[in-house]
């Protein structure tokens, strides 16, 4: 189905991106694949993709590289996010990714939202990888919703934020902006749809460049790739980084 005009798919004009979309797989803090992700990719608005490769050149630069978990998300996801906080607690994933948090406090604290800057498709949410294509520890795994997964937070390691600070420092440069409460969360400073909220599906919208036409992702399998039963990023699990894993730990035992 081909996108709309504007948009194009992340990884067919960004050379060497990676991309593990965390809402097409279960592995999240709804726990179920979300709706409107239809397949394991990513897609943004032409004026993202152009930033997002001049931001990887300048990680290239540094022996390393980009991971795209979410970019534009369609409204019927956000809309599946207001639906999965109204919901009772079941626990499932709360350890893993609100310990401190009650669900019903995620809107009120900034981490979900009911108009979300990723619907106007210049947001992306994303991490470095090493030159092995595994990620920095960044001191907490993604969409961990906590203090700790703040610009500047005490609560992880000095290593860490130098680590945040680099990823800062190539998105600012890049043409983005941070946002305070989440690491791994910049928007392009000048959107080209900054008023306009978009819903439609999130899938590859026409073939992808020939040279990378035959390129099978690291971290994702091939291009595009459709998941199979059980699958969480392609058969791995998003790894836990230091802070998120002592933490759980630490908030399961008193809980």
């Amino acid at each position: 189905m081909p996108l709309p005009q504007g948009f194009c798919n992340l990884e067919s004009r960004i050379v060497g991106l990676k991309v593990c979309s965390a809402y097409y797989f279960s592995d999240n803090f709804t726990g179920a694949r979300v709706e409107g992700y239809l397949r394991n990719t990513a897609v943004g608005t032409l004026e993202l993709a152009r930033a997002l490769e001049r931001a990887q050149a300048l990680a290239g630069e540094r022996g390393l590289s980009l991971m795209v978990w979410d970019a534009f998300r369609p409204q019927r996801a956000v809309d599946c996010f207001a639906a999965w906080a109204a919901r009772p607690e079941d626990g499932r994933t709360k350890a893993r990714h609100y310990p401190r948090v009650d669900k019903s406090q995620l809107f009120e604290l900034g981490y979900i939202a009911y108009s979300s800057g990723h619907s106007r498709g210049s947001t992306v949410d994303l991490t470095l990888l090493d030159a092995d294509g595994a990620e920095l520890d960044m001191g907490t795994c993604f969409d961990f919703m906590d203090e700790a997964s703040h610009h500047d937070s005490p609560l992880v390691s000095r290593e860490c934020t130098a680590r945040r600070d680099l990823l800062r420092g190539i998105m600012e440069q890049a043409g983005f902006k941070p946002y305070q409460n989440e690491w791994w969360h910049y928007t392009l400073a000048n959107e080209p749809f900054p008023d306009t909220y978009f819903d439609f599906p999130v899938e590859c919208g026409g073939a992808p460049r020939a040279d990378l036409g035959a390129r099978r992702n690291a971290i994702t399998g091939p291009m595009c790739a459709p998941a199979r039963r059980g699958d969480r990023c392609g058969g791995r699990a998003f790894p836990r980084t230091s802070y998120g894993r002592t933490h759980a730990r630490r908030a399961s035992a008193r809980l």
